[in-house]
């Protein structure tokens, strides 16, 4: 028999009372692509952050081709044939494609760079794997796709015959992930072997040739792609049926937030232009876009990050000439950001510091922060919402995506506010989470909170809102009713298509 690729042999990693892995083992056949399926928090990541040598396994062995990897050395990874790209890139956005592929790869006592050589080599790599992608470009102007096949380019420059890529799709739309997935077929027709790993089963199901699926650490199974189904594998992901919770008919209340001819503009650009919304307690306003589109310049706006340019602000039916951060806090507006690890917490801090960050006052004594209290406050947040993963003081880095959610949805949620702003908040979560923090933020809406949610998700939208709006180069639609309709309308809503072809607005 053919020895496989590569060999993964009891591995097991434990971070204090934490046991990310409990003795996992896998094989990767050449050619073949192999999806690592589990929760946020299963130990995905952790798995192959120990194939990659950033972490040392406590016991365990992983074999490429047969001889046995170095533990905890990413250069004998690299040299063994083995590339990574990470979720959250590793890239500098003030350097050219050509440098940041070629950094690392000579000698620091090499008289001269051979950038010729590196070109040349770097342009048959990108078209032999169909990644085309300009080698002068400042990475830093290239759109979040184009970063990710700098990245594919940089693990394939370095000789990489096994590729891992960790929650590839997490900031990509939808035409960008199908391209992606296009290419990794195409990549594992020319006998490179891949790893990715996902919670998403649409694409699990549509790129790998097999499945293995890890829960709490533990792989708990093994499928041929062609002999499972998406109920299957959500189930064996969570351990339970997963069923999405269902936006109730409700009566709005009074009006909370309202936005007339708002125009906001920063660097000479206006990020939006004269948008008009309103906001009414116990209700899910959804706005709708591609990536891009001015969704950003909004939840910075309504979050007190972005000042007005133009136009009327009403808060609680009293005009707004400009928000701070310490006014929408005062106020009781709830913050989800769209990037939870740049602006939703501090990593190296304990979660108990990341749960009272916002509200200090309210944990202070005499200038001095009540530890006991806040540790206190953020036991209720991870026993509410179900935070795994840590303690208190653990640090909140250390959370996965999913949980590190739940931890800044809790802080905000735990004490009903007003005004909730949540923008792609169930973005790079799996279907439980995905589940959780939809009911979370439906179970809001009944208690009278106003949810403006910001998503590019059209599901998303069409599950949690009442009225939606489309956002298009900083342009707000008219509202119009979720229950009547379709998605294609939507489509072309977020496609601009709106003046004399949407349904009525409400």
């Amino acid at each position: 028999m053919n020895t496989p690729v590569l060999e993964i042999l009891g591995v097991s990693k434990r971070f204090g009372d934490n046991l990310a892995n409990d003795d996992i083992s896998l094989t990767l056949e050449r050619g073949e692509i192999v999806a690592l399926l589990g929760e946020n928090g299963a130990g995905k990541t952790t798995l192959m952050s120990i194939l990659f040598g950033h972490y040392m396994p406590d016991s365990g062995r992983v074999l490429v081709e047969g001889r046995e990897l170095p533990p905890g050395r990413p250069r004998a990874a690299i040299r063994a044939g083995i590339g990574m790209v990470h979720q959250h890139f590793s890239l500098a956005p003030n350097l050219t494609v050509l440098e940041n592929v070629a950094t690392g790869t000579e000698s620091l006592w090499s008289w001269r760079s051979r950038r010729a050589e590196a070109r040349e080599k770097l342009l048959n790599i990108s078209e032999r794997f169909g990644l085309r992608v300009d080698p002068d470009a400042r990475l830093g102007d290239l759109s979040v796709g184009e970063q990710q096949r700098v990245e594919i380019l940089k693990a394939l420059y370095n000789d990489a015959r096994i590729l891992v890529l960790d929650e590839p799709t997490a900031v990509l739309t939808q035409i960008e992930a199908e391209r992606l997935f296009s290419t990794l077929k195409d990549m594992a027709a020319n006998g490179l072997s891949l790893i990715f790993i996902s919670h998403k089963l649409d694409e699990v199901m549509s790129t790998a040739d097999r499945i293995v699926v890890l829960r709490g650490g533990r792989r708990v199974a093994e499928r041929a792609t062609s002999e499972t189904s998406k109920a299957e594998l959500a189930e064996l992901m969570v351990g339970r049926t997963v069923i999405r919770p269902v936006r109730e008919p409700s009566t709005p209340g009074e009006v909370v937030l309202e936005a007339a001819a708002v125009t906001v503009r920063t660097g000479g650009v206006d990020k939006l232009k004269s948008v008009d919304f309103r906001l009414h307690a116990g209700e899910v306003l959804g706005i709708i876009g591609v990536s891009g589109n001015g969704q950003a310049a909004l939840a910075q706006l309504l979050s007190g990050i972005l000042p007005k340019t133009s136009g009327d602000l009403l808060l609680f039916g009293e005009p707004v000439d400009e928000l701070s951060v310490a006014d929408v806090i005062a106020a009781g507006i709830g913050r989800i950001p769209e990037d939870r690890n740049r602006e939703g917490a501090i990593g190296e801090m304990a979660i108990w510091e990341n749960a009272v960050l916002e509200r200090l006052p309210a944990f202070s004594r005499r200038g001095l922060v009540d530890r006991r209290a806040g540790i206190a406050f953020a036991g209720k947040i991870i026993e509410a919402f179900d935070v795994r993963g840590g303690s208190p003081a653990t640090r909140t880095r250390l959370l996965s995506g999913g949980n590190m959610q739940k931890l800044i949805l809790g802080r905000n949620l735990i004490n009903r506010p007003r005004i909730l702003l949540a923008a792609q908040p169930a973005r790079g979560l799996d279907e439980g989470a995905v589940a959780a923090v939809h009911e979370r933020i439906l179970e809001a809406r009944r208690q009278g909170t106003a949810v403006l949610l910001i998503s590019e998700d059209l599901d998303e939208v069409m599950a949690l809102a009442d009225r939606i709006q489309a956002i298009v180069g900083g342009r707000l639609s008219p509202p119009v009713s979720a229950d009547e309709v379709s998605a294609r309308r939507l489509g072309l809503m977020m496609a601009g298509e709106w003046e004399s072809e949407v349904a009525h607005a409400v």
